[in-house]
């Protein structure tokens, strides 16, 4: 019997039975060639989600219209009569194992600022200026045709190219979610003003597309129940326009949010200090007045949470991004009742921003994604034995893909359990992401064949002692001390040990450093109803790269009353707090050091094995992404 009888029971969309309730949400992939197409890695990022079980698979950020509609230069253009065989080999890569391919049917509307990049006008449902200063026009009724020909023309091209469902994008402030918004569409004419005159617009492109693909074919359209914002419109107005939607399509995804307001940035991609499932509240009030199938989507991972929504009918289909990266074989798991085998996502939005930085998708807990091609060949032809040292982030990671390829591995920690540095955040709330991740590496290592040893240290005699063929280093790094005088005072903590036992801080701290060690800590210590001043000496924040965790960690700042000295030089720790340059004193009971780290020599250890690779922390300190990436990547060159 199934654990999961709800979750993993078909449902018909349409005239398409799709296997289960788990769907893969639309996901930009970037991975194309310099004409926008899909190449051979984009099918692999892709594939691997239906290799997993999803039961659907949406490919998104494909514009209709590449002329009005471009949100960035980096989206697939479907307008482009060329990209059928990439399509085609998209579409096949997914379906061959059983799930829906999907193409998410995108237009931007007045946030079309790669169309403006081209030189070209943008328009919306009424004209302005946007928050960068730059004019957008009111759309023409011609205009508005041609667009709504270009989703029908781009539905019956995708469906061309084999994909079995569309997602037609009504959310997150792009352009048919302008016309629906009485706050953005004050248009006068029949395109706008009242609801009717609102959803003229999006129930025109509906019933277009529907005539292009034909019955029976399925079609979603995936809205905001709420944008959650004062700029935005509410749960009423998400309940009204679910209503008018109501029977137009077969599948109604909620999400939340708007995609160009930052202060909701992380509703609609929910942060470490969301819950699980943070939205499916909206997905399930929308669901009382409508009879067409929801679909929710916002942190999705949790099985027994999932089989819960669509056993309570909170939800008919729950779809899931982030988490399927992290796992992609969450389903295949979930269905088979190995929950505990299920690697979390610790919702760290590094995954995304890195798709904004650096125009490709990476993931902290998983080095497969971005690399899925490579990952289809794993096993080794003459393995070899590995000495792994350190039982760290990176270690663990090392040993799992060594052991996993066939190698014989001996990891050593020198501590009495594995986890590293990351252990003494175990117990923050919202780091419970964090705890999960950990102990669910330690699982893998145990069930592989990997012989560990904690309490012990590898130094070369003990290498020298095993001779192995391989040495790789992960020891590790150690908090840096600033020369600042008072630094050796008794009101003085190191952050590590204010993670471990947050008892020790005194009312009011100051937080030396503004880098991500430094910020969670003090947001964990407002938490707990401490006074908190964080002193950084660069003129801003350091969130290491992460970009979009930078929004959430500003909510949290904002939220709790978190002050900020920023371009502030600590001089001088005294018993009554930190005096500092430009005479600015701050009062605290307690100061902490969050300054960074410095890696540990492993001088020592360089000459001890014939392959030797240091990883992680002891090169240059790294966050979770770089360290199992790093070490990932050192494991397959053994």
């Amino acid at each position: 019997m199934l654990k999961y009888p709800h979750l993993f029971s078909p449902i018909t969309l349409g005239k398409t039975v799709f296997t289960s309730r788990l769907f893969a949400s639309p996901m930009s992939g970037r991975n194309y060639d310099s004409q926008n197409r899909p190449n051979a890695d984009c099918v692999a990022f892709y594939e691997r989600k239906a290799i997993g079980g999803a039961a659907s698979v949406c490919i998104g950020d494909c514009v209709v219209d590449s002329a009005s509609g471009l949100f960035g230069e980096h989206m697939v253009h479907l307008d482009d009569m060329n990209t059928h065989s990439a399509l085609n080999r998209l579409s096949h890569g997914i379906s061959r194992h059983g799930a829906v391919a999907s193409v998410e049917l995108q237009h931007a509307g007045l946030y079309a600022t790669g169309t403006r990049a081209r030189g070209l006008p943008v328009y919306g449902p009424v004209g302005g200026i946007d928050a960068n200063g730059d004019e957008y026009f009111e759309m023409p009724e011609a205009e508005i045709e041609r667009i709504i020909a270009s989703y029908a023309s781009a539905a019956a091209w995708v469906k061309s190219c084999g994909f079995g469902m569309v997602t037609v994008h009504g959310g997150h402030g792009w352009l048919l979610s302008q016309f629906m918004s009485s706050k953005v569409n004050t248009r006068r004419d029949k395109w706008g003003g009242t609801l009717e005159n609102r959803m003229r617009f999006p129930l025109a492109v509906l019933e277009a597309v529907r005539h292009a693909v034909g019955a029976g074919f399925p079609i979603e359209i995936r809205i905001s129940g709420t944008e959650v914002t004062p700029r935005g419109y509410d749960l009423d107005e998400g309940i009204a326009i679910a209503k008018a939607l109501d029977g137009h399509v077969d599948l109604l995804h909620v999400s939340a949010g708007h995609h160009e307001h930052r202060e909701v940035f992380c509703v609609t991609h929910p942060s470490i200090f969301s819950d699980d499932s943070a939205n499916i509240g909206i997905a399930a009030a929308i669901k009382k007045h409508i009879k067409t199938p929801v679909a929710s989507v916002g942190a999705h991972c949790d099985p027994e949470l999932l089989e819960e929504i669509i056993a309570s009918g909170q939800a008919d289909v729950v779809e899931l991004a982030r988490a399927l990266m992290a796992d992609p074989d969450l389903p295949r798991k979930a269905r088979a009742g190995k929950t505990e085998e299920i690697r979390p996502c610790l919702r760290c939005l590094q995954c995304f921003s890195g798709l904004i930085t650096n125009g490709q998708i990476y993931c902290a807990v998983n080095p497969e994604i971005g690399n899925e091609v490579e990952y289809r060949s794993s096993k080794v032809a003459q393995p070899k034995r590995v000495l792994i040292a350190g039982g760290g982030v990176a270690g663990m990671q090392a040993a799992i893909t060594c052991a996993e390829r066939g190698h014989r591995v001996v990891l050593c920690e020198k501590s009495e359990r594995l986890g590293g540095a990351l252990k003494c955040e175990e117990s923050v709330p919202f780091k419970g992401k964090i705890r999960d991740y950990l102990a669910y590496q330690a699982r893998r290592v145990a069930e592989l064949p990997i012989e560990v040893r904690l309490g012990t240290a590898v130094t070369a005699e003990l290498a020298n002692e095993l001779a192995p063929d391989v040495l790789i280093a992960a020891v590790g790094a150690r908090p840096i001390t600033p020369r600042i005088a008072g630094i050796d005072g008794g009101n003085v903590r190191l952050a590590e040990d204010v993670y471990n036992d947050a008892g020790i801080a005194g009312q009011r701290v100051a937080v030396l450093g503004g880098g991500l060690v430094g910020i969670e800590l003090a947001i964990h210590l407002a938490r707990l109803g401490r006074d908190v001043t964080i002193i950084e000496m660069q003129p801003t924040l350091n969130n290491g790269g992460n970009i979009l965790h930078q929004h959430a960690l500003d909510n949290e700042l904002a939220a709790h009353g978190i002050a900020l000295r920023l371009g502030t030089r600590a001089l001088e720790i005294t018993a009554e707090g930190v005096r500092c340059d430009g005479e600015v004193f701050v009062g605290a009971d307690t100061v902490v050091c969050a300054v960074g780290q410095t890696p540990l020599s492993v001088d020592a250890l360089r000459e001890c094995a014939p392959e030797f690779y240091a990883i992680g922390d002891c090169t240059t300190p790294k966050n979770i992404t770089q360290a199992t990436t790093m070490a990932d990547a050192a494991a397959r060159r053994v």
